[in-house]
């Protein structure tokens, strides 16, 4: 069994996969945040993971016990991203105590980043094994990415292909705490707008080629709020807004080759777990591609994809060991 460890911004989660890449245990704690706040300090983020990981891990430990198995490998998150330089504190929890459980185990430790775990989570829960290039849209409260990727060695090579100035879990949060939402506000808002299908609002999209800006409609949205509008409207406002923006820039990034032949898109993230992102895409698909969103449940933050990822590297090892 592969151990994974995931200390994200706003959420610490722990899981184990089989060696046939079944899921064993699938742990997650969100961090807390004082109501009417947008986020949290990578200190305050910190002290919470590590006071969370314990628990976490002595519970999936006790799993693994349960069901007579051991741990043959761990697979923590070290960065955000898989790109030089990348670096957040948060990721120092999981990397500690992922080494220490390695060592008192005398198993591998295998490092990843958090933005491929999503990647592995979401190709995993739509059952999709993708040897060639294809595009994953990295859709969270802190990045927003359209990615060309590569599987390289249990992990990916990215290329950024595009992105937007402020990542639209921000946008989201921004307006959901605004209309009097607990942080993190995705789900919330995404509820909320389902009671307006159809808004009179709107909040127009910003996007040149692959580049989304969403600067101009977050500061729109705040000042409908303050104008008294809806509240169920400007959030509808707002999901439509995040689709439209993105539908465009893939458009964009498939007509200018991205992808291949044949693109296949894949959407991962928290954001990506909305189902007013859902509905507008099987509306309006992206022209000449496919596109899966992850299983809801693997869409938000998680250490599965980082288990599996870490299934992969201890795999590869035994084989290069066998040779």
């Amino acid at each position: 069994m592969i151990l994974g460890i995931d200390t994200s911004c706003y959420t610490t989660s722990v899981a184990v996969v089989e060696n046939d890449s079944r899921p064993v245990l699938d742990l997650r704690r969100l961090l807390p945040v004082e109501p009417g706040k947008c986020g949290l300090r990578q200190s305050e983020a910190l002290f919470c993971h590590i006071k969370a990981l314990p628990e976490l891990i002595e519970e999936a430990l006790a799993g693994v016990r349960e069901r007579g198995g051991r741990i043959d490998a761990v697979c923590v998150s070290a960065a955000p991203r898989p790109v030089e330089g990348s670096y957040m504190p948060v990721f120092l929890a999981g990397q500690q105590l992922a080494r220490g459980i390695a060592a008192a185990l005398n198993v591998p430790l295998f490092a990843t980043s958090h933005q491929e775990g999503h990647i592995a989570a979401a190709l995993w829960s739509r059952e999709l094994q993708l040897q060639q290039e294809h595009i994953a849209v990295h859709l969270s409260g802190g990045t927003s990415e359209l990615l060309a990727v590569q599987a390289r060695d249990g992990g990916y090579e990215v290329r950024l292909i595009g992105g937007a100035d402020l990542a639209a879990g921000q946008f989201i949060d921004r307006v959901g705490v605004a209309l009097g939402l607990q942080f993190p506000a995705g789900a919330a808002l995404d509820q909320l707008a389902a009671e307006c299908p159809q808004p009179d609002l709107l909040l127009t999209p910003s996007v040149r080629g692959t580049a989304i800006s969403f600067s101009g409609p977050v500061s729109a949205a705040q000042r409908a709020i303050e104008a008294g509008h809806d509240r169920a409207e400007v959030a509808a406002a707002t999901m439509r807004c995040v689709a439209a923006s993105l539908q465009k820039a893939l458009t964009n990034a498939v007509a200018a080759g991205e992808g291949g032949a044949d693109p296949v898109i894949v959407l991962a993230g928290g954001v990506a777990g909305s189902q007013r992102l859902r509905e507008f895409f099987r509306k309006k698909p992206v022209r000449g591609a496919k596109v899966y969103f992850a299983d809801p449940r693997y869409s938000g933050d998680n250490a599965m994809g980082v288990a599996l990822i870490g299934l992969k590297k201890y795999g590869a090892r035994r084989y290069l060991a066998e040779q």
